[in-house]
């Protein structure tokens, strides 16, 4: 039984796992650069080091309403691997990302509805009398966003 560990958050009233493994730092929930013309759910651009991290609103690509702005709502780094390209780092803005979890990856299968809409949302399984659902993150970006985010990153 391998566990792997997992960054917990909700979208609404239901909770999804992050894997740690793609996290590089979660940090409070900070002001973006906005850019004006981007999708809604596009936050910005965090500045980070000698450069810049775009950033989406979680919430509001699945939901449609921005994630409050409150002390449980985290903005957290992950690596972002798309298809042969190098990994980039993409700002997620997550609510009530204040807990990690050890969960066993077989435990999650495939959803029975396969959302085109939202190819992100992954494998589920059973959590406190509810589902868990995970997220890819390799799955967050489709080219068009892909390339309006990193546009001297090849596709």
């Amino acid at each position: 039984m391998s566990q792997s560990l997992h960054l917990l958050f909700s979208l609404g009233e239901e909770r999804y796992a992050l894997p740690t493994a793609e996290v590089a730092m979660v940090l409070p929930l900070s002001p973006c650069k906005s850019l004006p013309g981007a999708p809604a759910w596009v936050a910005g651009l965090l500045p980070h080091g000698s450069g810049h991290v775009p950033v989406i609103d979680l919430s509001m690509l699945a939901l449609g309403h921005p994630a409050p702005a409150r002390v449980s709502t985290r903005l957290v780094l992950v690596h972002c691997r798309h298809a042969q390209a190098l990994p980039v780092l993409l700002g997620l803005i997550l609510p009530q990302a204040t807990d990690t979890l050890r969960l066993d990856p077989a435990h999650f299968t495939p959803a029975a509805v396969r959302n085109e809409g939202a190819p992100y949302l992954g494998p589920v399984m059973p959590y406190q009398g509810g589902l868990l659902q995970r997220v890819e993150v390799g799955d967050l970006l489709d080219p068009a966003t892909r390339a309006l985010l990193y546009p001297e990153v090849p596709a």
